[in-house]
């Protein structure tokens, strides 16, 4: 599970670097791709954040089950 994990988070990061191929600068919300980039910057971003907290949370457990 462990390296299932790993895996998730690195796509996240790839599919975030994908996203930001998207973005136009010079117009965020107006372009529906720079739009539709900038949001799959979020979402990867949350999938980052939780999937780092399952990663804790596991830790934690194994720690406390000892």
């Amino acid at each position: 599970m462990k390296y299932f994990i790993y895996f998730l988070m690195l796509s996240a990061v790839g599919l975030m670097i994908f996203s930001g191929t998207l973005v136009n600068p010079d117009d965020l919300v107006g372009d529906k791709k720079s739009f539709t980039g900038v949001l799959g910057i979020l979402v990867c971003l949350c999938i980052i954040v939780l999937l780092f907290i399952l990663q804790l949370s596991r830790k934690l457990k194994q720690k406390y089950e000892e």
